[in-house]
């Protein structure tokens, strides 16, 4: 037997005989069929692989697909790159590239070859292009160009895709710690280089987007050199990063590296602390905002009491009653609008709502709790100084025949008609007598 088939075979270990009775030393007699089954055995028992080489003579068919060999100084091997791999990189004759793949053995042709399922090239040059192409084929769908998604103030959780190093998962556990200890974190560990990595990244980015819970989601990692980087520059990664329903920070490598999705992102931060400081809330710094807020609105409380007040002791009771306004309520709710907006986040019902689970939920409850008790207070005092509730303890207002408010007995004669107005209707009277403050003295 000549060629590959015949050194492959000699690989093979027996552990049995043809026959029991046969010597150990005969070589056994088997068909091609048997001896192809089991070659194609011991190359299924080898894996995925992951080797690299200089593309020689790469042919494409008119389906597609791109055959080329794989080549070393002192070896070489066959390779089947299928038509989905080709649309994002065509291997050229010379380039070094990196080939993730498994073994296959081919019956018909009795050869062995590589079954393609990532190409990436090695070289600074052939990696510029791939670069450039594949920014040519975002930026055509306007992904490079499209709106940016502000990054939440207090998300109730944060994702992070990394790799399973300890430094960059600590260098963010640690910066969480500073800023506010006990921050909810999401980590999703995935292969984050080699021609393997893309596809772990993008099921990383659907996986924490399909977290409720989390609202933004931060890719990180280490620096390295281009090859290795190159995952976060796929289409496959740049176009999860775009289609990801959360706002996504990317922090890939150091300050220097620049990686595709670098430019989809919502956020670009030079390292992955830097960016665990950008999205975690500094509980220092939101308590003062929070310390603020209140003092703000207590102010405002104090004017719009002090303007209620005021109004209040302008109103004719008579015309208080024909409106049917209430008008200390009114200004009580006029309060309570002003005392939302002057939140610099909008209403303090939101900061309510989100501060609630955190560890400094109990201050901020109880901060809360005493602005509202306060506002009740003020109400509560100004609906009492209402003309209705006046008229609810017993008194009544008089007014003459035109409808104003008789403050002076001197203001009728006898026989006038006047209209005595009362917490719930009015009467309808004529004056029979009339003393004036020096006979009722």
């Amino acid at each position: 037997m000549d060629g590959p088939s015949h050194s492959l075979a000699s690989l093979i270990v027996v552990s049995f005989t043809l026959f029991d009775d046969a010597p150990v030393s005969l070589p056994r007699r088997v068909t091609l069929v048997r001896l192809a089954g089991e070659i194609a055995r011991c190359v299924a028992t080898v894996g995925p692989i992951t080797v690299e080489g200089e593309v020689y003579r790469p042919t494409a068919t008119r389906g597609g697909w791109v055959y080329f060999t794989l080549r070393d100084r002192a070896a070489q091997i066959d390779v089947k790159m299928p038509a989905s791999l080709t649309r994002s990189f065509r291997p050229k004759a010379g380039e070094r590239v990196e080939v993730a793949a498994t073994l296959q053995w081919s019956n018909d042709r009795g050869q062995l070859q590589l079954l393609a399922q990532a190409v990436i090239p090695v070289g600074a040059g052939a990696i510029a292009a791939l670069l450039e192409a594949t920014r040519g084929r975002l930026a055509a769908d306007g992904l490079l160009t499209r709106p940016r998604r502000a990054i939440p103030v207090l998300p109730w959780a944060i994702g992070v895709v990394c790799g399973s190093e300890a430094a960059v998962r600590k260098d963010i556990e640690s910066v969480v710690g500073s800023r506010c200890p006990g921050y909810p974190l999401v980590f999703f560990e995935t292969t984050v280089s080699g021609p393997m990595a893309s596809e772990g990244i993008v099921g990383a980015i659907r996986a924490l987007a399909a977290i409720p819970e989390v609202e933004v989601v931060i890719l990180a990692r280490g620096g390295g050199d281009a090859p290795s980087l190159l995952p976060w520059s796929t289409e496959e990664v740049c176009r999860a990063v775009a289609a990801c329903p959360v706002p996504v920070v990317s922090a890939i490598g150091h300050d220097g590296d620049r990686p595709l999705c670098d430019e989809v992102a919502d956020l670009r931060c030079p390292t992955p602390s830097i960016a665990a400081t950008v999205v975690v809330p500094d509980v220092e710094a939101l308590s003062r905002q929070v310390d603020d807020a209140m003092r703000r609105a207590a102010q405002a409380l104090g004017l719009a009491t002090e303007r209620a007040a005021r109004r209040l002791e302008a109103i004719e009771p008579a015309r208080a009653l024909r409106t049917r306004l209430d008008r200390a309520t009114f200004t009580v709710e006029r309060a309570g609008i002003e005392l939302r907006s002057c939140h610099p986040r909008g209403a303090l019902r939101y900061a309510e709502e989100r501060l609630a689970g955190t560890p400094w939920r109990q201050i901020a409850w109880e901060r809360l709790g005493r602005a509202a008790g306060r506002l009740d207070s003020e109400g509560r005092h100004l609906s009492a100084l209402s003309p209705q509730r006046t008229l609810e303890r017993g008194y009544a207002v008089v007014t003459d025949a035109d409808s104003k408010v008789l403050r002076s007995s001197t203001r009728v004669t006898v026989g006038d008609p006047i209209e005595v107005r009362l917490s719930e209707g009015s009467l309808q009277a004529q004056v029979t007598g009339v003393s004036t403050a020096e006979a009722a003295s």
